[in-house]
């Protein structure tokens, strides 16, 4: 399970991170940054529609509101025949009381919350879950750095949600990012809140085309791109 008291609660109960110092998620409404940064950031909304399976790659679990958000929009947009896995990476996953307590701000995910809890024993220890019969979840639980080159699939787009860089360089280091590359199907995209040059040109060396465009509520920029050479 999570560290031990790695949670702190701020105003409003903004879940913070003790050992990264940093808050969950933004301030600005983390639910709306999701559909900003990483839905439409990897143009998810539209790709949906001519997929029958699409995969979501999360590095940086958090309090799991990407993939509740995510999976709100999928039930609505989605076809009967259609499939999405998403894998999230995570070192140290919230106890399950406490993402219900983070994702109180938004009463439209509470249902979906509480079905992904109901499911937090197996989801915990790394079972892949089907949360419904078009969605199947998994949970990598470890470092990064060992459990993204041991995952045996391939993303058809990455929401890179880990803490600012400056506060967690490992997850954004050369070597991770090669890793991920590897991971990523050919045309593959990751869209981050981040534009930190150095995230940039590792992203770049590990073989994506990257852009710069307006990020959310009134942050200047964010990033997101295309892999252009497939392994």
């Amino acid at each position: 399970m999570g560290k031990d008291n790695n949670v702190e609660w701020h105003e409003n109960d903004m879940p913070f991170s003790r050992e990264f110092g940093d808050h969950f998620y933004s301030r600005n409404d983390g639910r709306l940054e999701c559909d900003h940064v990483f839905l439409r950031g990897n143009s998810v909304q539209d790709r949906w529609a001519n997929a029958e399976h699409f995969s979501i790659g999360e590095l940086g679990f958090g309090t799991g509101l990407n993939l509740l958000e995510t999976w709100r929009q999928w039930i609505e947009l989605r076809q009967p025949h259609q499939q999405l896995t998403f894998t999230s990476f995570e070192l140290y996953p919230m106890d399950s009381f406490e993402i219900l307590r983070a994702i109180t701000p938004w009463p439209m995910l509470t249902k979906l919350c509480e079905k992904l809890v109901a499911n937090w024993p197996e989801i915990s220890h790394g079972k892949t879950v089907e949360i419904d019969t078009q969605t199947t979840f998994q949970l990598m639980i470890g470092d990064v750095r060992q459990t993204l080159p041991s995952w045996e699939n391939k993303a058809d787009a990455w929401f890179l949600d880990g803490f600012a860089p400056a506060k967690n360089p490992q997850m954004w280091e050369a070597e991770l990012m090669q890793s991920l590359a590897t991971k990523t199907q050919t045309k593959g995209t990751f869209a981050t809140y981040t534009v930190a040059g150095w995230v940039r040109r590792n992203l770049q060396a590990a073989g994506f085309e990257v852009e710069k465009c307006p990020g959310h509520a009134g942050k200047r920029q964010m990033m997101r791109g295309v892999l252009q050479s497939g392994d």
